[in-house]
């Protein structure tokens, strides 16, 4: 399985609209964003999503009701099984939740967000992703992450260049 991973787009609907070309170029089969969409309306940029979109709610979204009417999202925290591989998705505003999860030894993968830097590292036996940034709005980087079940990568790509910016074997 081939999954899709972002975070805190921030309304900017031209990356956005990236990410989801992106996605579906390379035939994602789940996209997974780890919070922070922030308003509604970017329903019409996640609507050209070909894969499934799962979520959770990060500290900027303050309208989850209109969140969750357009886009299903409902949890601040999220379970995900894919090809035997446990994986659990928060924002991650709490970094010692953050680590908790991942020392627990109870999943493979953390999907995190809200720090908008991009970051695979290892914890444990766990692996912890932050995508980075789709926005772009703090870094200046616009970042999506890859993770591929079968092959066991997790591949960190810049959405301007398409180049990757980092890599792990899990």
């Amino acid at each position: 399985m081939l999954i899709g991973i972002m975070s805190d787009t921030h309304d900017n609907l031209p990356a956005i609209a990236k990410a989801v070309e992106l996605f579906n170029r390379e035939k994602v089969d789940l996209v997974i964003h780890a919070g922070d969409y922030v308003a509604p309306f970017v329903k019409r940029e996640f609507s050209k999503l070909k894969a499934p979109l799962k979520g959770v709610f990060g500290n900027n979204d303050g309208e989850r009701k209109g969140l969750n009417k357009v886009l299903g999202i409902s949890e601040e925290i999220l379970e995900i099984e894919a090809d035997g591989m446990r994986i659990i998705v928060l924002h991650g505003a709490n970094e010692k939740i953050v680590e908790a999860f991942a020392k627990s030894q109870l999943y493979d993968v953390v999907i995190r967000g809200h720090t908008h830097k991009y970051e695979i590292r290892e914890c444990a036996r766990t692996i912890i992703v932050n995508p980075g940034e789709v926005c772009g709005y703090v870094t200046g980087i616009k970042s999506v992450a890859f993770l591929d079940t079968k092959k066991r990568e997790i591949k960190i790509i810049n959405l301007d260049t398409e180049e990757p910016l980092g890599f792990m074997s899990l």
